[in-house]
């Protein structure tokens, strides 16, 4: 079959790779028919590379046909339409039990201390070969792929497998009060459907901060009031744009989608440096540096801090690897900032999501990407994609 395959920094290649095969009664093979590209598959192409291995198949937001299943599934057979979680649990350990399919602990990661598997997400989470390609292999298949009906494009379901219930669980746990405002950083695809969702939610005031124009017009228009970060000299003037505009304290709560990579800020450059330098290591020793002494750009993180109110609620939804980051703990102490993170948990949420996927839409999700192409292209979307050229805010694989 047909792959998108990782063999570097900034390098993913298109490869013909065996089919996959049934390995355990609990698998499905799934014939992909749409899959997403993410900002978090921007950190493989980059920083976390050292956990990754030439040859690892990309991709974790899948949709498509089943093909074949293992005798321990029940729930889906072949020829049903489905969408696939981004991460691999089993729906009835402990943790499973609890609405917590992140930490399962069927496919806990044991041996590198991680949390659940998840699909083409490096070697810390198992390195599953992912859905950026023709077939896929679905461990857990009979917890994991949730049916959707035939008929509406694969746009209004493919976002269930991590754009949706992501933003989903930021804004839940954001917990802005009734009538209060929030802050979302950044307006990639989990800032902009974030922004969504609480509207949705009717949330009293959401402000979305980008330096993106494209982005900034897309919240805009769904009624977003946005601040763009090109028109701010400094943190403390942007600081002091949201404390303007919510009374004078800053917002209730605050999303940080952003994550790891953010642009600007104190440390930003050293930060950026010292992850430069560890993918120029030996995969090896760079794997083992980044587990015990890597450094995020903390930029997104330190602005969430600063722009919360007194008593106010963090939600971190952009993905952080760093194990040395210096966080401000004395103005997180002292301002009583409630802070609360994660990979999303995507079963828990999709009682609650399914009705507006299922019944009309009222998200927007049929128009949510702005490009659809063949995997083909694949090498040429990550870089567009990674450049945030052309308008690139959510980009779909058709194989």
């Amino acid at each position: 079959m047909k792959a998108l395959v990782w063999h570097g920094t900034r390098d993913v290649r298109v490869e013909q790779v065996p089919d996959p095969q049934l390995v355990a009664p609990t698998d499905a093979i799934v014939r992909v028919t749409s899959s997403g590209l993410c900002g978090s598959d921007l950190h493989l192409y980059e920083v976390l590379s050292p956990f990754m291995t030439p040859g690892d198949i990309l991709g974790h937001e899948p949709m498509g046909i089943v093909e074949e299943v293992g005798n321990a599934v029940t729930g889906i057979a072949p020829g049903d339409r489905v969408v696939v979680p981004f991460q691999i649990s089993c729906g009835a350990c402990f943790m499973c039990e609890r609405g917590l399919q992140t930490q399962c602990e069927t496919t806990q990661v044991k041996e590198r201390g991680m949390g659940a598997a998840l699909f083409g997400y490096t070697s810390l989470y198992g390195a599953v070969p992912g859905g950026q390609a023709e077939y896929l292999r679905v461990p857990q298949a009979h917890y994991g792929p949730v049916k959707v009906p035939e008929g509406p494009p694969d746009d209004r379901f493919l976002y269930l497998s991590d754009v949706l219930p992501t933003a989903w669980q930021a804004v839940a746990y954001a917990d802005v009060p009734r009538g209060g405002s929030l802050v979302v950083l950044g307006l990639g695809p989990i800032g902009d459907m974030a922004c969504r969702v609480a509207a949705h939610q009717g949330v009293g005031q959401v402000i979305g901060v980008d330096l993106v124009p494209e982005r900034l017009e897309r919240a805009r228009a769904r009624g977003v009031q946005v601040l763009d970060l090109n028109d701010f000299d400094s943190r403390e003037d942007i600081v002091g744009a949201v404390r303007e505009l919510t009374g004078g304290r800053g917002a209730d709560s605050v999303v940080d989608a952003v994550g790891m990579e953010a642009h600007g800020g104190a440390g930003t450059t050293a930060a950026k440096a010292m992850q430069s330098a560890a993918g120029m290591l030996p995969r090896k020793l760079a794997s083992r540096m980044m587990e015990k002494t890597g450094v995020d750009r903390l930029a997104a993180l330190y602005l969430a801090v600063d722009m919360v109110r007194r008593g106010g609620t963090v939600s971190l939804s952009g993905v952080y690897g760093g194990m040395s980051d210096p966080l401000p703990m004395l103005t997180l102490f002292d301002k009583q900032v409630q802070m609360r993170m994660g990979q999303a948990n995507v079963r828990r949420w999709l009682p609650d999501i399914l009705p507006l996927v299922s019944d009309g839409d009222p998200l927007g999700l049929e128009d949510f990407a702005t490009h659809h192409v063949p995997l083909d292209e694949g090498p040429e979307a990550y870089a567009m994609f990674q450049k945030k050229a052309d308008g690139a805010v959510k980009v779909l694989f058709r194989p």
